[in-house]
């Protein structure tokens, strides 16, 4: 398969192809792995009973799967990958602060996949935790250097091997014995608890809002954004609902689930669990090729934001690699202490991205409608400017609002301490920065619509 040569740049027309339905079985297989069976079975070591955590999963991934598709929608018209459409609302340089918080997400959750594919490996080679890292490292470059096409192509197949373990993983722990009380809706729940978990199962899906449009993005540009929408809306949270609900069940039915999740999944299936180790390694490193390809577009994006340069096949493999190397150093650091890394991982992703997610969504389909200067967005002296300092603000304003409701396990702010422990965080982050920047804004964004080029786009 040809190697992509397309970087962060806009795709023509004529190099348009793919349907939107491919990104179904792209989101539903980034979510077919052990580490979403993790995030579901959190809620049962928070202390929530199934029917609380089965409650929180569902209205959690249904309300971050709306802004999570949202993003994607934005890939067929625009042909730009989402983070290089940032510099629209923060300036082309401006850009650069948001697009650092999000290479950092990427090396962060390939840290986290990471982590958990060097105990898959050493399950079945005799190899130490360090080789088990660098074997996994090597093929993860190897397949994101190819790119796109080959992403796309390789999630339509994994999607149906993971389905169907993870179908029979579904049948064989529903048989298993439940503790007193799981399914009681009357049973002890804390409200702070359960909120904090209703935050952790919205983050999933929001923390996507960077990835989506980067795989739509060589759609044919008349693709009906209710298609890109749907598809990756139903993909997303249909892949990720199961395998919560999954992660609940085995955490509630298997005491030390958390301590080794793919060694418990492959000993239910006793003499296939090679099989097993096969599909769960496979669904992990197809995520971490999704991480490291938001990070290569992101870096990138930084890197010329500084000082431009022309992205040759040689310049992306060594980005690629540096990445994937930052990646792999935080894994070698931080075996042993996973749950307490990735849960404070997923938060923080979550107080830093949302209010990013929102001044975005509210500027695309609110303020602009979908129509851009595409030339604008790679010229510093364009109209979107270098910086565009008001919505700087505005992003940093809102994460100073949400100290006094954050949740985390070295921090925790003097309202969510009120409240119980509950994290209402997401919900100021997605309305208040929103708001702010319609209200300081809307007057400079109409005169840089007056001032777009014949070079637009048009949703």
């Amino acid at each position: 398969m040809e190697i992509e040569r397309r970087s962060i740049d806009f795709i023509p027309e004529e190099e348009r192809h793919g349907s939107p339905k491919s990104l179904f079985t792209v989101w539903f297989n980034a979510n077919m792995t052990v580490v979403t069976l993790v995030t579901g079975a959190l809620g049962v070591t928070m202390g929530l009973n199934l029917f609380w955590c089965f409650t929180a999963i569902i209205l959690g991934n249904l309300i971050g799967g709306i802004f999570m598709a949202s993003h994607s929608a934005q890939g067929p018209q625009l042909g730009i990958p989402q983070m290089i459409q940032s510099r629209a609302q923060f300036g082309v340089i401006g850009a650069i602060f948001p697009i650092i918080l999000v290479i950092l997400m990427y090396v962060g959750f390939m840290a986290a996949n990471g982590l958990l594919e060097v105990d898959t490996i050493k399950a079945v080679l005799p190899v130490s935790s360090n080789s088990a890292i660098i074997i996994a490292s090597i093929l993860t470059l190897i397949v994101t250097f190819i790119g796109y096409d080959f992403i796309h192509s390789m999630a339509k197949y994994l999607s149906i091997f993971s389905a169907l373990i993870f179908t029979a993983v579904t049948i064989l722990i529903i048989s298993q014995g439940f503790p007193a009380g799981a399914w009681s809706p009357t049973g002890g729940v804390n409200f702070g608890t359960f909120m904090l978990f209703l935050s952790i199962a919205a983050a999933w899906q929001i923390t996507y809002a960077p990835y989506v449009a980067d795989y739509a993005r060589y759609l044919p540009s008349n693709t009906p954004a209710k298609q890109t929408f749907g598809y990756t809306y139903v993909g997303s949270v249909l892949g990720t609902v199961w395998m919560m609900l999954l992660g609940a069940l085995l955490g509630a039915a298997i005491p030390d689930f958390m301590d080794n999740a793919s060694v418990n999944i492959a000993s239910l299936f006793g003499p296939y669990t090679l099989i097993v180790y096969i599909v769960i390694f496979t669904g992990l490193a197809a995520g971490n090729v999704l991480n490291l390809y938001g990070a290569f577009m992101s870096t990138t994006t930084f890197m010329i934001s500084i000082k431009e340069f022309k992205v040759t096949k040689r310049i992306k493999f060594l980005i690629l690699f540096l990445a994937m190397s930052a990646g792999a150093t935080i894994q070698i650091f931080g075996q042993g202490n996973f749950m307490a890394y990735y849960s404070n991982l997923v938060l923080l992703l979550q107080y830093f991205l949302l209010p990013w997610t929102a001044i975005n969504l509210v500027d695309y389909y609110v303020m602009r409608r979908g129509k851009y200067s595409i030339p604008d967005i790679f010229d510093k002296n364009g109209i979107y400017g270098r910086y565009n300092w008001t919505s700087l603000f505005t992003y940093a304003a809102t994460i100073l609002m949400e100290l006094p409701f954050m949740t985390m396990s070295f921090y925790e702010g003097f309202v969510s301490k009120a409240m119980g422990g509950a994290d209402i965080t997401w919900v100021i982050a997605l309305t208040v920065p929103g708001l702010l920047y319609y209200l300081l804004l809307k007057n400079k964004v109409k005169i840089q619509n007056d001032q777009t080029s014949d070079a637009v786009v048009k949703s």
